[in-house]
This record gives C-alpha cells, structure tokens and sequence, in this order.
C-alpha cells in the first residue's frame, strides 16, 4: 500500500515503498532522515497550529526511495528566546546515525544567527521541503543580507535621530533618568545572555567537543573561526570574517558564566 507516516521515534520507523513517487521531478530520498519543524508561539505549539502542516510538508518532500524517518522534532519558540534546544537534539542525532536533516520550512530560520552558526558547525546535510534547492551558501547569503538590513534600518534609525537633536527636539524623559539608566542596563545584560546561550554556546559546544576545553584554547579557536564578540555582533557594520573583534581567555571566562 503506497502509504507514508511521520514517524515519532527512531524504535518506530516508517519506511516509503520502493520506487513509489508523486514527483517524478523530484529525486528520491535515502537513508536515515531526521525532520524538524519549528512554530513561533506556545498557543501555536499547544494548539497544533501549523505543526501538523509542517509534518505534512515533511512527508510531501519524502516522495520515494528508501528512506528511514528517526524522528521529528517538534521546536515551539517562545516569545524573544531564540534557544532551540529540539534544534540541537535533531543535529546530534542526524551525526548519531549519519542521517539527513529535513526542515519543514526555511522562512524565517534562514534569518537567524543562531540557526546558521548550529547548522555550519554541525557539518550535518540538509534538505529545505520550501526551499529543495537550498545549500549552506544558499542560507549564508540569506543570514548575510538580513543582517545588511537590520544594519540599514539601525543605520537610519540613528540617522534620523541626530537630525531630530540638530532640530532642537529633545529626545527622551529628563525627569526618568534613573529609570531609564536602569533599564538600558538591563538590557544590556540581557544582551550579554542572549548572546551567550542563543549564539556562542552551540560554537564552544562544538570546539569542546573537538578536544579543546581550556580557555585559551577556546580563545583562538573563536578568533581562527573569525566568531565575532558581543560588541561587534550588535553594533558592527562589518559581517566579513575576520572582523569580529578579538577574543581572550578572560572574556571567554566571563561569557561561559553567562551560559546556562
């Protein structure tokens, strides 16, 4: 019977007829495969909003061949967190078992950081089901072109603001200064963690698992990688490698304190 199902667990393996396809344009997959599906929301985890889709979708791009599903992981973001833990979990099974990471949809992943650092460090073969022609160069160039736009409007945000003070308008609340003090350094610390959990802690993951643990050791490993720090990765104008600050023993130290 030409029927297909997303499997939940790797002790429960689907397997697609041999030779049965819907797309004859469409080359027949292989081998172990791993899928991963991502909403925004928790209502939309909770209630099943697009998950359902995506597996679906996941299905649709396994159109034939011999392939085996492990598993599909279920991502459900939450509010600003960018962590994806189900993310990290796809990876190290996909290299546990030498298998393929399909992703439902590319949309959105394609522009964040965290995303593309976990998936380049992997080293792990993928396949986009909405973008099937999709490789590593693929989604750097979308990453480097999104971070160009976010560049931009920063750019031109503050551009407008000089202007507004060369007008004589006054920016801000004199009377909520200390407010306002306190907040920006809690926004600054939240920065700091963000960066540490969201963007460095699957690239020191990935070097301590090469056998590099000491500080140092960590220090050059990000610098050869050309991984830039906190400050350039929010205010540099420069997204070439290379350009991303210099790191040190000590300021390793201080952001392996920060990573939960």
């Amino acid at each position: 019977m030409n029927k297909r199902y997303v499997g939940k667990t790797k002790n429960h393996p689907y397997f697609a007829p041999k030779g049965w396809t819907d797309d004859s344009n469409i080359k027949p997959h292989h081998g172990n495969i791993v899928g991963y599906c991502r909403v925004s929301t928790d209502k939309q985890g909770h209630e099943g909003l697009g998950m359902k889709a995506q597996k679906d979708a996941i299905n649709r791009h396994l159109n034939g061949g011999r392939w085996q599903l492990l598993k599909v992981f279920e991502e459900v973001e939450s509010g600003g967190n960018n962590h994806r833990p189900k993310l990290q979990q796809a990876l190290d099974l996909c290299k546990k078992h030498k298998a393929k990471l399909v992703i439902a949809r590319l949309d959105r992943l394609a522009r964040n950081l965290y995303f593309i650092a976990s998936l380049m460090e992997s080293g792990v073969e993928f396949e986009c089901c909405d973008m099937p022609t999709a490789n590593k160069m693929t989604i750097q160039i979308l990453a480097a072109v999104a971070e160009a736009e976010r560049e931009r409007i920063s750019h031109n945000t503050k551009r407008a603001l000089q202007q507004k003070k060369i007008d004589g308008f006054q920016l801000g609340n004199p009377t909520n200064l200390d407010a306002a003090a306190k907040k920006g350094n809690d926004s600054k610390i939240k920065m700091a963690d963000n960066f540490a959990n969201d963007y460095l802690a699957p690239i020191i993951n990935q070097i301590n698992k090469a056998g590099i643990t000491s500080l140092q050791g960590i220090a050059d490993a990000l610098n050869a990688r050309g991984i830039k720090t906190s400050r350039t990765y929010y205010q540099s104008s420069s997204s070439v490698k290379g350009a991303g600050g210099t790191w040190y023993p000590s300021t390793v130290s201080n952001y392996l304190k920060r990573i939960k």
